[in-house]
């Protein structure tokens, strides 16, 4: 599943006498910037919206900004990630009010216009697979954050288990075990609705 998420991008300039100059924003840029959609797609998962995913992923590219002279190479994806798992559980854990999200329905429904062709969905087919998408997706946000984490960074953005345990910190046992009980929760869940 990839993010629809808005177009991110780190701004070129800074203050004046910023200590990492150009380099470091060139070494941002090559580092991260090939990352960002998995890092909102991470943020949105973890916060459940997508306002709160863009403060996310601003402030884990701050921290990465602040901390790419100590990045020693190697996977930077799993780098950035890990500085975004990070972010979004600060934010979390800021007790924050979730805001109520409205998405435009009126630019849903002129993407969703009939252009005549037979083989365009009906809306009811489309109801039935968007109702689909919202059960999984609220499955997979009733799992317990350390299951969820796993799960998404596993099944949706394809991470190997050994990124994940560098990512969240664990033993590739616990990661594994974690996404076993994950995937059970979330069949049985799914099982009942």
């Amino acid at each position: 599943m990839k993010s629809e998420g808005p177009q991110l991008r780190l701004a070129t300039g800074g203050p004046k006498g910023d200590d990492l100059g150009l380099d470091g924003r060139a070494r941002l840029s090559h580092v991260v910037m090939p990352h960002l959609d998995a890092a909102y797609s991470l943020a949105q998962w973890l916060t459940g919206n997508r306002a709160d995913a863009e403060d996310v992923v601003q402030e884990a590219c701050l921290r990465a900004f602040k901390a790419i002279n100590g990045f020693a190479g190697g996977n930077a994806r799993a780098w950035i990630l890990t500085i975004v798992r990070h972010t979004a559980y600060s934010w979390l854990g800021n007790d924050r009010q979730k805001p109520l999200a409205v998405d435009d329905l009126e630019a849903f429904e002129l993407a969703q216009a009939d252009s005549g062709d037979p083989n365009d969905e009906t809306p009811e087919t489309t109801v039935i697979a968007l109702s689909d998408v919202e059960q999984l997706r609220a499955a997979i946000a009733a799992l317990p954050m350390p299951y969820r984490d796993t799960l998404v960074l596993r099944d949706i953005e394809g991470l190997v288990y050994r990124e994940i345990a560098k990512v969240t910190e664990a033993p590739i046992g616990t990661v594994m075990l974690r996404l076993a009980r994950a995937r059970h929760r979330l069949i049985g869940t799914i099982k009942k609705q």
